[in-house]
């Protein structure tokens, strides 16, 4: 359901405890508390998107931040990204947190980027919910015991499950591809879930390699398309590093 008009509760950051923190200087906008994480831009991307108004606040990825009080007020799970919209639902304020959730809200509130019949919409969030159940996690874990914290651990197994996981889902999604440009059929929310995750294999990780992403040819042509588009190159760099 699309909103508009002006929130129906002009002081809502006193219902929020993260303003103390991070206070709003435009308390109009929709508030967005990120890093440029591959979930963190999954939620700057869909805003410049769809042109809502919003104000970033940087909230690094360090416990400094996502455990602060402040933060874990909006969202107990202490992970970027999350909202607040203060004008949401019915005109009263709303804070989100969960990328997917977060997605779905920001398209079903411009009306856009989210299917143009029921079916459609359907078909888009099988594929928001396959990156937040699959590719997102499972990318995540394998980047942690390639490049990150695990790449030390003698045992050679987590490494293998993760990069023949990850392997298995980019086989999905290349397959998806092969008739088409985009994941749902036209560009929507499936496609911002589901790019910045894949990009990151070699973004991040540098581990186009093992993970053969360069032999998936229909991934490769998605991605490009994906990173031509001015509002994906923008978010990319929301908030700056």
């Amino acid at each position: 359901m699309t909103v508009s008009g002006a929130s129906s509760e002009p002081n809502w950051q006193s219902k929020f405890p993260i303003t103390g923190r991070w206070p709003s200087a435009h308390p109009d906008r929709i508030q967005l508390y990120s890093y440029p994480t591959p979930n963190g831009v999954k939620a700057s991307i869909a805003l410049e998107e769809l042109g809502l108004p919003y104000e970033v606040h940087r909230v690094t990825i360090s416990d400094v931040d996502v455990k602060s009080p402040e933060f874990l007020s909006l969202n107990p799970n202490n992970k970027i990204p999350a909202i607040i919209d203060p004008n949401g639902p019915d005109g009263e304020p709303i804070g989100l947190f969960e990328s997917g959730a977060i997605l779905t809200y920001l398209a079903d509130k411009a009306g856009e980027l989210n299917g143009s019949t029921a079916a459609h919409r359907y078909e888009i969030l099988q594929w928001v919910f396959f990156q937040v159940g699959g590719i997102g996690p499972m990318v995540g874990q394998f980047g942690f015991f390639y490049a990150f914290g695990g790449k030390d651990i003698e045992d050679p197994r987590p490494v293998e499950r993760y990069t023949n996981e990850v392997k298995r889902l980019l086989n999905v999604v290349d397959q998806q591809l092969a008739d088409r440009e985009w994941l749902a059929g036209d560009y929507s929310i499936a496609d911002i879930a589901v790019a910045p995750w894949i990009d990151s294999i070699a973004k991040f990780y540098k581990a186009e390699d093992v993970t053969e992403l360069h032999s998936f040819k229909n991934i490769a042509s998605f991605l490009e398309r994906f990173n031509a588009r001015p509002a994906v190159a923008k978010g990319w760099t929301i908030p700056e590093r």
